[in-house]
């Protein structure tokens, strides 16, 4: 492969304290440690938890005994990258489920969903970063609307097309109304299937349906549940 053939995308957020985040997860702290002018190099300590910015999730995060970071295999990190556009759904119902229906309408558009791929659920979330309360999007009871992962969708990716990872722009991977009732059935169901899913993914935008590769990136954290992750997808150039 000669990586000058394609186009390198960064999906990945910039990641710093006060951006969205799952609320029970505490805010990220930067403090520089050494400086130019005291020690002539300079170098930071970080405080964050794992699931902080775009992040990945193992299964350990949901799943006793799961898999952890140190335990994901390289030909892992780097798969065929499908994105599904849900981006007018979403506009139009911002608590828009990914339906198996919508699955199979992307294969009838662009082919059957490849096994080993990283899946990506495209909804145009991501213009509303770095803004909490637009990406949390509350109504005046306090409970969010996103869109999010059905469980007949992931089972349908999983268990038919036996993919690797799943990812999306959302804080979480099930919906805010579902999120808001504490209920993480679709998380906790791809995890429990001993892959890993990426959160807050940066803007796909330019991203073809099919035809590119994602390149994951993460620290190689002993018994690690979760880590900022660095998302790269290589899209062939024309």
């Amino acid at each position: 492969m000669n990586v000058t053939d394609y186009h390198i995308v960064d999906l990945s957020h910039t990641f710093f304290p006060g951006i969205p985040h799952a609320e029970d997860m505490p805010e990220e702290s930067t403090k520089k440690i050494y400086d130019f002018e005291k020690d002539g190099f300079q170098a930071h300590y970080y405080g964050f938890a794992g699931q902080w910015g775009t992040h990945v999730d193992v299964p350990i995060h949901f799943v006793e005994g799961g898999r952890t970071l140190d335990q994901i295999l390289p030909s892992e990190l780097v798969l065929p990258l499908v994105v599904i556009d849900c981006v007018a759904e979403a506009e139009s119902d911002s608590d828009y489920l990914m339906s198996p229906e919508k699955v199979l309408e992307h294969e009838s558009a662009y082919g059957r969903v490849p096994s080993g791929a990283f899946v990506a659920m495209k909804t145009g979330w991501s213009s509303r970063w770095p803004d909490p309360q637009r990406m949390s999007n509350k109504d005046s009871s306090g409970v969010a609307h996103f869109p999010g992962w059905s469980v007949e969708a992931a089972q349908l990716l999983l268990k038919e097309r036996k993919v690797l990872a799943f990812g999306h722009e959302p804080t979480d991977t099930d919906g805010g109304m579902k999120v808001t009732a504490d209920n993480f059935e679709c998380e906790d169901y791809i995890l429990r299937q001993n892959v890993y899913q990426v959160e807050l993914m940066a803007s796909m935008s330019g991203i073809p349906p099919v035809g590119s590769t994602i390149v994951v990136g993460f620290p190689k954290s002993l018994g690690g549940s979760g880590f900022p992750a660095r998302l790269l997808a290589l899209v062939p150039k024309v």
